[in-house]
Protein backbone atom coordinates (compact mmCIF):
# COMPACT_ATOMS: atom_id res chain seq x y z
CA UNK A 1 0.00 0.00 0.00
CA UNK A 2 1.33 3.71 -1.11
CA UNK A 3 1.04 5.98 1.99
CA UNK A 4 1.75 9.83 1.87
CA UNK A 5 4.07 11.41 4.26
CA UNK A 6 1.06 13.01 5.64
CA UNK A 7 -0.47 9.50 5.97
CA UNK A 8 1.92 8.52 8.09
CA UNK A 9 3.19 11.31 10.23
CA UNK A 10 -0.42 13.44 10.73
CA UNK A 11 -3.13 10.54 9.75
CA UNK A 12 -0.62 7.73 11.81
CA UNK A 13 -1.83 5.80 9.05
CA UNK A 14 -0.72 1.74 10.17
CA UNK A 15 3.11 1.12 8.87
CA UNK A 16 4.23 -2.38 8.17
CA UNK A 17 6.99 -3.83 9.07
CA UNK A 18 8.84 -2.92 5.40
CA UNK A 19 8.85 0.18 4.54
CA UNK A 20 10.66 1.74 1.10
CA UNK A 21 10.80 5.73 1.65
CA UNK A 22 11.21 7.25 -1.85
CA UNK A 23 12.34 10.90 -1.55
CA UNK A 24 15.13 11.75 0.43
CA UNK A 25 14.68 15.08 1.70
CA UNK A 26 14.49 16.42 5.15
CA UNK A 27 10.95 14.71 4.62
CA UNK A 28 12.33 11.47 3.97
CA UNK A 29 15.13 11.77 7.00
CA UNK A 30 11.92 12.63 9.06
CA UNK A 31 9.79 10.13 8.18
CA UNK A 32 12.33 7.75 8.60
CA UNK A 33 13.59 8.36 11.93
CA UNK A 34 9.83 8.15 12.95
CA UNK A 35 9.43 4.76 11.93
CA UNK A 36 12.85 3.57 12.92
CA UNK A 37 11.71 4.37 16.89
CA UNK A 38 11.41 1.65 19.23
CA UNK A 39 9.15 3.03 21.40
CA UNK A 40 9.38 7.16 22.49
CA UNK A 41 11.51 8.65 20.91
CA UNK A 42 15.20 9.49 23.19
CA UNK A 43 15.14 12.87 22.59
CA UNK A 44 12.03 13.24 24.59
CA UNK A 45 14.25 11.89 27.75
CA UNK A 46 18.06 13.32 28.78
CA UNK A 47 18.95 9.74 29.72
CA UNK A 48 17.85 8.48 27.02
CA UNK A 49 19.12 10.53 24.94
CA UNK A 50 22.85 10.14 26.55
CA UNK A 51 22.65 6.34 26.71
CA UNK A 52 21.83 6.06 23.07
CA UNK A 53 24.69 8.84 22.08
CA UNK A 54 27.56 7.28 24.63
CA UNK A 55 27.63 10.60 26.89
CA UNK A 56 28.23 10.47 30.31
CA UNK A 57 26.50 13.04 32.03
CA UNK A 58 28.76 12.94 34.95
CA UNK A 59 31.79 13.49 33.03
CA UNK A 60 33.06 10.83 34.89
CA UNK A 61 35.07 9.36 31.20
CA UNK A 62 37.40 11.95 29.30
CA UNK A 63 35.80 13.95 26.77
CA UNK A 64 32.16 13.26 28.90
CA UNK A 65 31.72 9.86 26.86
CA UNK A 66 30.65 6.73 28.22
CA UNK A 67 33.09 4.34 28.62
CA UNK A 68 31.04 2.02 27.12
CA UNK A 69 30.38 3.99 24.09
CA UNK A 70 26.72 4.50 22.19
CA UNK A 71 23.73 2.04 22.86
CA UNK A 72 22.38 1.72 19.21
CA UNK A 73 18.51 0.75 19.28
CA UNK A 74 18.01 -1.08 16.05
CA UNK A 75 14.66 -0.05 14.49
CA UNK A 76 11.37 -2.39 14.68
CA UNK A 77 11.26 -2.25 10.89
CA UNK A 78 12.74 -2.88 7.95
CA UNK A 79 13.37 0.77 6.14
CA UNK A 80 14.72 1.40 2.82
CA UNK A 81 15.60 5.44 1.85
CA UNK A 82 15.55 6.03 -1.34
CA UNK A 83 16.30 8.66 -3.71
CA UNK A 84 17.00 9.06 -7.70
CA UNK A 85 20.03 11.60 -7.35
CA UNK A 86 23.68 9.80 -7.24
CA UNK A 87 24.65 12.50 -4.71
CA UNK A 88 24.99 11.77 -0.61
CA UNK A 89 21.68 10.81 0.83
CA UNK A 90 20.94 13.85 3.15
CA UNK A 91 23.66 16.69 1.60
CA UNK A 92 20.51 19.03 1.71
CA UNK A 93 19.86 18.84 5.34
CA UNK A 94 21.64 21.48 7.91
CA UNK A 95 24.93 21.69 7.30
CA UNK A 96 25.24 21.10 11.59
CA UNK A 97 23.16 17.97 11.79
CA UNK A 98 22.93 16.53 8.63
CA UNK A 99 25.44 14.24 9.89
CA UNK A 100 23.68 13.31 12.76
CA UNK A 101 20.29 12.06 10.70
CA UNK A 102 22.16 9.91 8.53
CA UNK A 103 24.26 8.40 11.81
CA UNK A 104 21.16 7.70 13.60
CA UNK A 105 19.22 6.51 10.54
CA UNK A 106 22.23 3.97 10.05
CA UNK A 107 23.20 2.53 13.56
CA UNK A 108 19.03 1.91 13.03
CA UNK A 109 20.04 -0.39 10.49
CA UNK A 110 18.21 2.24 7.36
CA UNK A 111 19.45 1.12 3.98
CA UNK A 112 20.39 4.59 1.83
CA UNK A 113 19.94 4.06 -1.69
CA UNK A 114 20.56 6.51 -4.05
CA UNK A 115 20.61 6.12 -8.00
CA UNK A 116 17.58 4.72 -7.61
CA UNK A 117 15.17 4.44 -10.94
CA UNK A 118 11.28 3.02 -9.80
CA UNK A 119 10.17 0.68 -11.96
CA UNK A 120 6.56 -0.33 -10.16
CA UNK A 121 4.91 -1.06 -7.12
CA UNK A 122 2.70 -4.39 -7.14
CA UNK A 123 1.82 -7.22 -4.71
CA UNK A 124 6.00 -8.52 -4.39
CA UNK A 125 6.91 -4.90 -3.77
CA UNK A 126 8.72 -2.43 -4.78
CA UNK A 127 10.68 -2.91 -8.04
CA UNK A 128 13.91 -0.59 -8.59
CA UNK A 129 16.65 -0.35 -10.48
CA UNK A 130 20.37 1.02 -9.59
CA UNK A 131 23.63 0.78 -11.97
CA UNK A 132 21.53 -0.63 -14.25
CA UNK A 133 20.51 -3.62 -11.56
CA UNK A 134 16.97 -4.51 -11.44
CA UNK A 135 15.92 -5.32 -7.12
CA UNK A 136 13.01 -5.60 -5.58
CA UNK A 137 12.08 -4.20 -2.47
CA UNK A 138 9.43 -6.78 -0.63
CA UNK A 139 8.18 -4.29 1.48
CA UNK A 140 4.78 -3.80 3.02
CA UNK A 141 4.34 0.13 2.49
CA UNK A 142 5.81 2.84 0.05
CA UNK A 143 6.00 6.08 1.84
CA UNK A 144 6.08 8.86 -0.67
CA UNK A 145 8.05 11.98 0.94
CA UNK A 146 8.53 13.66 -3.13
CA UNK A 147 6.88 15.63 -5.13
CA UNK A 148 5.91 18.73 -3.02
CA UNK A 149 4.12 21.88 -4.07
CA UNK A 150 3.88 24.92 -2.43
CA UNK A 151 0.42 25.43 -1.18
CA UNK A 152 -1.00 28.87 -2.66
CA UNK A 153 -4.64 27.90 -2.09
CA UNK A 154 -5.23 31.15 0.02
CA UNK A 155 -3.24 33.51 -2.81
CA UNK A 156 -5.78 33.49 -5.00
CA UNK A 157 -8.54 34.81 -2.97
CA UNK A 158 -6.46 37.13 -1.08
CA UNK A 159 -5.00 38.93 -4.67
CA UNK A 160 -8.84 39.26 -5.25
CA UNK A 161 -10.07 41.00 -2.82
CA UNK A 162 -7.27 43.47 -2.88
CA UNK A 163 -4.60 42.37 -0.01
CA UNK A 164 -1.26 42.32 -0.62
CA UNK A 165 0.34 38.76 -0.38
CA UNK A 166 3.78 37.43 0.41
CA UNK A 167 5.00 33.80 0.06
CA UNK A 168 7.66 32.66 1.67
CA UNK A 169 9.13 29.75 2.50
CA UNK A 170 7.37 26.53 1.31
CA UNK A 171 4.15 28.12 -0.15
CA UNK A 172 7.48 30.13 -2.17
CA UNK A 173 9.47 27.12 -3.13
CA UNK A 174 8.56 23.40 -1.53
CA UNK A 175 11.03 21.55 -3.00
CA UNK A 176 13.99 21.04 -0.82
CA UNK A 177 12.11 22.82 2.59
CA UNK A 178 14.69 24.63 4.01
CA UNK A 179 13.44 25.98 7.59
CA UNK A 180 17.10 28.68 7.11
CA UNK A 181 15.61 29.51 4.04
CA UNK A 182 12.16 30.29 5.54
CA UNK A 183 13.13 31.90 8.68
CA UNK A 184 15.39 34.42 6.66
CA UNK A 185 12.70 35.35 3.82
CA UNK A 186 10.25 35.73 7.20
CA UNK A 187 12.92 37.91 8.61
CA UNK A 188 13.79 40.41 5.35
CA UNK A 189 9.80 40.44 4.75
CA UNK A 190 9.15 41.84 8.47
CA UNK A 191 11.95 44.03 7.91
CA UNK A 192 10.83 45.57 4.82
CA UNK A 193 7.15 45.89 5.78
Amino acid sequence: MVLSYIDVLLSRRTVGDRVAIIGAGGIGFDVAEFLSQSGEPTSLDVGSFCQEWGIDPAYAHRGGLAGSGPHERPSPRKIYLLQRKTSKLGGGLGKTTGWIHRLSLRNRGVEMLAGVSYEKIDSQGLHITIAGEPRLLAVDNVVSCAGQLPCRELEGPLRAAGLSVHLIGGADKATELDAKRAIRQGTLLAINI
